[in-house]
């Protein structure tokens, strides 16, 4: 008697379990965090492109140090902001968001230096970086909208009845959007 109940409640156990969604939240909890990955992997490789970019404007521009200079510490400051991928929340992606706006920040104010070196602005190495520089924005913002996506498709589907009692059991929580600073300067507008 005591085995067949065993033997019930394990049947009953997968047949709840089995159309649960757990395995499909698990997929899409890495799809948020591959997502993310990706979206640190081009403000990564803007960090990575704004050592030659400075060195190429410090070259024509000695006298603008304290711009270079700002533009090097917001670069060290956005770097050195991670956030771990199993604890994406509004709070640690604010932090995130906080110091990537500096960087850009002071990449404009670089931007507007650059403006007044004619030579710099003809230099094929410094034209070659901004249409780099250029290209990574680019992708940032389009990888901010995938991983916004992607995590909008994963907040809907935990959040659905019945897989709201599954996730809670199974520890899936809601993961927050990557959302732009509000109140954020305007870049200055530079031509060329």
């Amino acid at each position: 008697m005591k085995r067949i109940r065993i033997v019930l409640i394990a049947l009953v156990s997968v047949v709840l379990f089995s159309s649960c969604g757990y395995n499909k939240m698990v997929e899409m909890d890495e799809q948020v965090t591959a997502s993310w990955a990706q979206v640190e992997n081009v403000y990564q490789r803007r960090a990575d492109l704004i050592p030659n970019l400075v060195n190429t404007v410090k070259g024509y521009a000695e006298h603008e140090q304290e711009t270079l200079t700002g533009v090097i510490e917001a670069r060290s400051k956005a770097t050195s902001v991670n956030i771990d991928p199993s604890n994406l929340n509004a709070q640690s992606l604010q932090q995130f968001t906080q110091a990537q706006e500096g960087l850009s920040s002071a990449l404009s104010r670089l931007m507007v230096v650059v403006e007044r070196y004619p030579d710099l602005k003809a230099n094929q190495n410094f034209s070659e970086l901004q249409s780099q520089l250029e290209g990574t924005e680019n992708r940032i913002a389009m990888e901010r909208r995938k991983f916004n996506q992607t995590t909008q498709g994963y907040n809907a589907y935990i959040r659905k009845f019945p897989r709201v009692i599954y996730a809670g059991w199974f520890g899936f929580e809601k993961k927050a959007y990557f959302e732009a600073e509000k109140g954020a300067e305007k870049a200055p507008e530079v031509q060329f």
